[in-house]
């Protein structure tokens, strides 16, 4: 059964892209153009994924998100021109998966899609070893691995890359990052952050690394990126 995706705009324009751009993808469409007929078609359709726009004419997207994760687990993607960082951070903070902004590439947005749907359901916690790349990271024995090779890290990278890992193709805010990682430490500062990063990258990338393995969301946060994009 093909994957059915709500697209939620008020633009006829654009929810026509969408919807023609979906089809062609093998997913079956329905719509909505505001936040009323939304929720109503999320709780009758019970789609695996929304495509959910901000800009809604009877209320803000970003009060949608947490009721339609109510509704059940479901693929949250934030497509809308309001993307300015505090638009973002608001929209992950509320529990999206993901934010594109307009106007989009086709081709990226469905592989963001197709990246949120692959690691919907069970939680990595779950799997005992995981892999990307020539990386095995054991998150339970605090193990991680480059070409076979054990690599160390200080408690901090752990911590930090643990919580990429459970998320990965998805972008974990900076405030995520340090409240999980920090402990809610008030003097936990974001160049804390950015230097574990750095310290990271250094020991988990190869010396010329095609791309990067952990990707920076300029003023959002930071995203493993998922196997297929390493």
């Amino acid at each position: 059964m093909p994957a059915k995706v709500l697209v939620v705009d008020d633009e006829p324009a654009i929810r026509r892209l969408l919807r023609n751009t979906l089809a062609r993808a093998g997913y079956e469409v329905v719509e909505a153009g505001n936040a009323r007929d939304a929720l109503q078609q999320a709780a009758a359709e019970h789609p695996a994924a929304i495509l959910l726009d901000l800009g809604l004419p009877d209320r803000d997207g970003l009060s949608l998100i947490p009721l339609l994760h109510a509704g059940g687990e479901v693929v949250i993607l934030v497509v809308s021109a309001r993307d300015a960082v505090d638009e973002k951070v608001a929209a992950l903070d509320l529990g999206a998966d993901d934010f594109v902004g307009k106007p989009f590439d086709t081709e990226e947005l469905l592989a963001r899609l197709r990246v949120a749907l692959r690691h919907r359901g069970p939680p990595v916690e779950a799997q005992k070893v995981v892999t990307r790349g020539d990386l095995d990271i054991d998150l339970d024995r605090r193990i991680v691995r480059r070409g076979g090779v054990e690599v160390h890290l200080t408690r901090k990278e752990h911590d930090v890359l643990a919580m990429l890992v459970r998320h990965v193709g998805r972008i974990v805010t900076h405030d995520k990052l340090l409240d999980a990682c920090w402990g809610g430490d008030e003097d936990a500062r974001i160049e804390y952050l950015r230097i574990v990063i750095r310290n990271l990258r250094q020991k988990l990338e190869a010396p010329a690394p095609v791309g990067s393995v952990i990707a920076n969301e300029l003023g959002v946060g930071y995203r493993l990126r998922s196997d297929d994009a390493i």
